[in-house]
Formats: C-alpha cells, structure tokens, sequence
C-alpha cells in the first residue's frame, strides 16, 4: 500500500475550498457527532487520513497541526484518482529521507513539545502506544528497549498525528459513537525491515485481536492492513460492527497508492449525527468501561499528580485517588482507573510499573453520559472555552473552561466569576460550533 504506482486514469488536484465547504456540512452534526468506518478493502493510516479530509476534514488545519511537530519538513497534498471506476482522494507525503530511527518515547516527546489540542495529543499518543506495544510483543523486546524505523518512519507520525486532527476537526474525537466495520487484512507475505513476514503481519493481527476487531474475508493476496492502520482503527473505534443509526452528513473515500486489478483499493468513512437517543430509548449515551483499582500505602504522594495524568494521556478515561484506612490503621490511597477495553493492558502494565502494587481489581462498569459539544465565544481580544452536554436534545450543561475564564478577566481587569456569568448565559443562546481548525480547541472537548 505504500509502493508507489501511477494510476492509468487522469488525476486532478482536488480544491481545498470544496473540503472546506464540505466540512462545514460535516461540523453542523453539533452534539452526537457520529462515525463509521468501513475497511472492508483494508487500511492505512494514509487511507484513512485521506478519507477524513475527502469527508470534510481541513487540509490547512491538518498541515498547520503537522507543521508543529520537530521533524523533517513535511508537504501534504490531495489528489482525486479513480479506483475501479469510484472517485476517491488520495493523499501524497512529501518528506526527505531520513536515517532516524526513532523510539516511542521520542515520538511522543515530539507530539508533546507541538503544543497540539489535548483530544488530539492524548488520541496520537494513546495510537502509538498500541503501535508499539504490539511491536514490543511480536517481537519480544521491552516497550521501553523498542528502537525500529516503523515507529519512527516520517509517514507513520504524519498519519497517526494528522488523522488525530482530521477528527478534532471534524468534531469527532469526543464523539461516542465511532463504529468501525470488520477489517480486511489480506494474505501472503511482506517484505519488511525484518526481512519477508506473513500477511496479516503481526503487529496487525496483536493489535486487531487486542481490540476485539471483527476481521473480513478478503481474496486479495496482499497487505491490505498496515499495523499503522491497524492502530489507528483500534483508537478510533468505539465499537465495531455494520453502521451505527446516524443522519449522515458526508462521505470520504481514501484511496491506496496501488491500484490493484481484482478490487477498488479504497477505504470509506461516513459522518453524520446520532439519533437524539441512545440505541435503547435512553437521552444518554452508554457505553461499557473497565475500571482498574488498587490500594496502596507505600507510594511517595508526590507521584499522584503525574500518574494520574499519564494515564489520562493514554486514553483512560478518568483516574483519581481516594483516601482509606488500610490494614493496621495505615493510612493509604485507593487509585481507581475508567479504561475502555481497548488501553485495559496499557493502564495495568502503568499502575504495576509506577506503583509496585502487587495486584489491581478489574470490573466491568457501564458509563452513562451526555452528548456534548464545545464552542468558543468572543471576549474581548480573547476566547473562552465552553463545554456544552445535551439530555436528548435539550441543553442541560453549560461550563466555561475556567482557565480561559482567568486569563481573560485577568486582562480586561474584572471578577472572573463576571466573566463566567456572561459567557455561560451567551453560550445557552449560542447555536452548534462554526467549522474551526483544531489549533483553536474549538471543536474539541
């Protein structure tokens, strides 16, 4: 998928103003922003960042995000190709050669010091993360003592990063419904820096079996999923299966570079907005969580603070402490952790590195929680931040981003807590957040 192969169609450039037109269809959703992917002709990380600008997704925003990052210079570009007779977007990666080969704790050190959206930083690194692990077992070495050109490679941060911000801008990163189709991943074999591997490889087939993923028959015998994909997909997906019940808004079609004879090597997203319910009637969304718990009563309290938000960063989805009365009246704290199935191993392997517990308790728990939005309102020279959650389709939460709140009232020298009052009533009148670049957070939550 990543061998260059010129197509025997014409091909045109596709014009930025149509995506930028097109992802304001996508961003009107507003609450209950909804996704299906469907890789039922494979994926790759190109495939799917193609996908997501094809449906709406800003290539200026995706490129200013990507131009953060302390690599190489990269250059992003769209072409339109046709695929077995279907118009697709292709996306083109224009990076120098590089001989560095870079580990996880360089590349996330990378996404960190580019000061992105926090739902962007945490969805590329919790990505990599998955990445690597499954590299680190394949091939039986620490996750820490992993140093091989996939993580690193130009092409793979540019993908995990850039789709990461295709979905902030699209709204989707907070979306709770993100269903992934069964994956197609081909047969036969790959040549890799480690020499000829079977296809799937298996990077692809850890990851896949790490996230539960439904795999398709396909006849092709090829790559069809790159472990990049793969890893993408696994962060992406909220649950997999055929279309969730959606309005859709827009489609994306994101073609591979290979243009094969026995199918269209293409992979489809569909955007669109949730039914004002959840599947069963209810004006909240539910979704099932494992929850991590531990005591303990030997850990230095300086290391809360920082544990707790690594394990945010990860992809868990809430952490705290509690204080307790352990055995012998010694005074302990219970860390608890909300994870989907998917970072389940990554959050046991962190709570057992940086703890030294002995053993933790997983349950199984189901969340209930309010379709949200965010929307950034004017104050003065600057912006608040507000956080809107919806019952249904009626607006029940209206929280401004206390931070924002400060520096502005800061600056105009007045009480923050008038600052919170003004926008919290301007934010109730305020319709569905305008179409916006994920530098701005306005589309994030």
């Amino acid at each position: 998928m990543t061998e260059a192969l010129k197509t025997t169609e014409p091909a045109a450039v596709a014009e930025p103003g149509a995506m930028a037109e097109a992802g304001e269809a996508a961003a009107a959703a507003g609450p209950g922003a909804a996704l299906w992917v469907d890789p039922g002709n494979g994926a790759a990380g190109d495939m799917l960042l193609a996908a997501l600008l094809d449906a709406g997704a800003s290539l200026a925003a995706v490129q200013q995000g990507v131009a953060r990052l302390a690599v190489e210079p990269v250059a992003l570009e769209l072409e339109s190709v046709r695929r077995h007779g279907l118009r697709a977007t292709r996306l083109i990666v224009t990076a120098p050669d590089s001989g560095t080969h870079r580990d996880l704790a360089a590349v996330t050190a990378i996404i960190a010091r580019a000061a992105l959206p926090p739902a962007v930083h945490t969805f590329a690194v919790s990505a990599f993360n998955t990445l690597a692990r499954a590299e680190a077992r394949v091939h039986g070495v620490p996750l820490a003592d992993i140093h091989f050109h996939e993580v690193g490679a130009l092409d793979a941060v540019v993908d995990l990063v850039g789709c990461a911000l295709a979905l902030a801008d699209l709204g989707l990163l907070d979306a709770p419904t993100r269903v992934v189709g069964p994956v197609a991943v081909g047969s036969g074999t790959v040549r890799t820096g480690h020499g000829p591997m079977p296809v799937p490889v298996p990077a692809v087939l850890e990851i896949l079996a790490g996230a539960g993923a439904p795999i398709a028959a396909h006849p092709a015998a090829m790559e069809l999923c790159t472990p990049s994909g793969a890893a993408l997909l696994a962060t992406i997906a909220t649950g997999w299966g055929p279309p969730p019940a959606l309005v859709p808004h827009s489609v994306g079609v994101g073609a591979g570079t290979k243009d094969p004879p026995g199918h269209p090597n293409i992979l489809r997203v569909l955007v669109g907005t949730s039914a004002g319910r959840d599947a069963d009637g209810t004006p909240w969304l539910g979704e099932p969580l494992h929850r991590v718990d531990t005591t303990i009563d030997d850990v230095d309290p300086r290391v809360w603070p920082d544990l707790l938000e690594q394990l945010r960063a990860v992809g868990a989805a809430d952490a705290w402490c509690t204080p307790v009365l352990m055995r012998k009246g010694r005074p302990g704290q219970l860390l608890s952790v909300l994870t989907a199935p998917a970072q389940l191993d990554l959050v046991c392997r962190l709570v057992f590195t940086y703890t030294g517990t002995l053993g933790v308790r997983v349950s199984t728990v189901q969340r209930r929680r309010l379709r949200r939005d965010q929307i950034a309102l004017p104050y003065g020279d600057a912006a608040v931040r507000v956080k809107r959650g919806y019952l249904g389709d009626r607006l029940v939460s209206v929280q401004p981003e206390y931070d924002d709140a400060l520096a502005v009232a800061q600056r105009a020298d007045v009480p923050v807590a008038r600052v919170l009052d003004e926008v919290r009533a301007e934010a109730r009148g305020a319709g569905p957040p305008a179409q916006a670049g994920p530098l701005s957070e306005a589309t994030t939550a």
